[in-house]
């Protein structure tokens, strides 16, 4: 259900492109980013912290957007927010005693702790390579392959990433299993 949510915005952005223009998907992009900020609040109780920082992006650079007639404003969003969620990965590790990865995943999920750091770091490369790889297709192709890779190829790449990490994990959480059922 979360990532529906998550997805949402973005998904009513490429919809309104393909009938409209990228002005007025800007404009649904950055009102369904409000209404999802506010749904949540009013469904969980309190603001996601990611949702948060998203409306402010999509609001400061889709404003822009539309204020300047400049489409390139929205398209830096996707690499900044990826910037800004791999600054907050890496300064994880030195503010509190988890990193984010152990805080998100550390109740459901026993790792060694360097399993943890590896998993930390990687999600921050990976933020960093999306939003370079956001850059290379903005200034190496046109604006609906742009739009296409937002929707598509962004997603695409970060189920890829998951599996990947799941896949990683997969092996520590069975070294762990089996090591407390040898403690019985």
């Amino acid at each position: 259900m979360k990532m529906l949510v998550d997805f949402l915005p973005v998904a009513l952005f490429f919809i309104v492109y393909k009938m409209e223009d990228i002005y007025v998907a800007t404009a649904v992009l950055i009102i369904a980013s409000a209404i999802q900020t506010v749904g949540v609040r009013l469904w969980k109780g309190k603001f996601e912290q990611s949702h948060v920082i998203t409306l402010v992006l999509v609001a400061a650079f889709g404003g822009l957007t539309l204020f300047l007639h400049d489409e390139m404003f929205i398209k830096w969003k996707p690499s900044v927010i990826n910037w800004l969620f791999a600054a907050v990965f890496l300064g994880s590790m030195w503010i509190g005693k988890q990193n984010i990865i152990q805080r998100m995943l550390g109740g459901q999920v026993e790792l060694p702790q360097d399993v943890w750091v590896k998993l930390n770091v990687a999600w921050a490369a990976f933020f960093t390579f999306l939003g370079f790889l956001n850059l290379y297709v903005i200034y190496n192709y046109d604006t609906d392959t742009w739009v296409n890779f937002k929707l598509f190829g962004l997603m695409g790449l970060t189920i890829v990433f998951i599996i990947g990490q799941s896949l990683y994990m997969a092996k520590y959480i069975q070294d762990s299993e089996q090591g407390d059922e040898g403690d019985r």
